[in-house]
């Protein structure tokens, strides 16, 4: 078996991006859940459409947003991508995140839209955007955490059974 769809890799092992159920939703067209810190020490989750490379899950942003000055000062995020099921599938990521201008319309933006809405989609984002003076940020996370739950194979804490997670407040 692959190692990382092997049902023994723990919880926050980054090899578990190459789980079945993490491709499955690096490739959809679920949002993706973006949370940090601000400055004043408040959470945040943003909701984001994003683009998966094979080592980075990349946020773009236009310049100027408020969260490109929060993320270069307190990099460190967590994010969610979910499908609500049945069962519900569910990929975690930790770790830093890198803040890049971009001029123009950052290559990532025009992907993701690409994947969330076809050629059409990214058609109408050009007609838009393109143009001189345009900045965007590219937010690019390589994970360090990950985990997976399909409630299948794979439970939150630590659980290794269908039964067991079934049990979950009743013993």
């Amino acid at each position: 078996m692959d190692s990382g769809t092997d049902a023994t890799l723990p919880q926050g092992d980054p090899r578990l991006l190459d789980h079945p159920v993490a491709r499955q939703l690096l490739a959809s067209t679920e949002l993706a859940r973006v949370a940090y810190v601000a400055p004043d020490g408040t959470p945040r989750v943003l909701p984001m459409m994003f683009h998966a490379t094979d080592d980075e899950v990349v946020f773009c942003t236009f310049g100027g947003a408020r969260k490109i000055a929060h993320l270069r000062a307190r990099p460190q995020v967590a994010v969610t991508i979910d499908a609500a099921g049945p069962p519900p599938l569910v990929l975690l990521l930790r770790g830093p995140v890198t803040v890049t201008d971009v001029d123009g319309i950052a290559p990532e933006y025009l992907a993701a839209h690409h994947r969330y809405g076809g050629e059409q989609a990214v058609a109408a984002i050009r007609a838009e955007l393109d143009g001189p003076g345009l900045v965007m940020a590219r937010i690019a996370l390589r994970p360090t955490w990950v985990g997976v739950l399909d409630f299948v194979t794979r439970f939150p804490r630590g659980i290794t059974t269908a039964e067991d997670f079934a049990r979950i407040g009743r013993d």
